[in-house]
């Protein structure tokens, strides 16, 4: 999709995070571990507070359409973690997906780090996406809560 552009967001562009990111809690509230409840009235300054503490956070942007996002954060000593990751169904199946990974893995490449991502483990299709990508699935690492839906951690094979 040559006419989505990736678009890395900070504290001033709180909005256009906003929208993106309540569609994503909205479509697709298994997948996150906020709850769109939690954020539908939250107020500005919770929305840019967001944005100043995860490093990387960008959009795919098609003229004003937000398509999708996706985040990263550093993971210990030498692993980025891409979090937030979310496309819009209608734009499923059109490169967003992997546009946005690739930005996120060059970021992370450029810090001298690893990209991992933890996904549900009963989401199948997200982890055959991220295989797609480049992505090895490690299963569920042994240290994880019991309390919690179980989530797979997924290394990308860095070339």
């Amino acid at each position: 999709m040559t006419d989505v552009e990736i678009v890395r967001l900070g504290p001033d562009e709180w909005e256009a995070f906003r929208e993106v990111r309540l569609r994503a809690l909205r479509e697709a509230p298994h997948a996150f571990g906020s709850r769109y409840d939690d954020w539908v009235q939250a107020p500005e300054d919770k929305w840019r507070a967001r944005l100043a503490a995860v490093p990387l956070n960008l959009v795919a942007r098609r003229g004003d359409e937000l398509l999708g996002m996706a985040s990263g954060v550093l993971d210990g000593e030498d692993e980025a973690e891409l979090i937030s990751m979310w496309v819009d169904p209608a734009a499923r199946g059109s490169g967003v997906f992997t546009a946005l990974v690739e930005a996120v893995v060059e970021w992370a490449a450029a810090a001298g780090r690893t990209t991992c991502l933890m996904v549900r483990s009963d989401n199948a299709r997200a982890i055959a996406a991220y295989a797609r990508a480049g992505f090895v699935d490690l299963g569920i690492p042994p240290d994880q809560n019991p309390d919690e839906p179980p989530e797979n951690k997924m290394v990308h094979r860095s070339a």
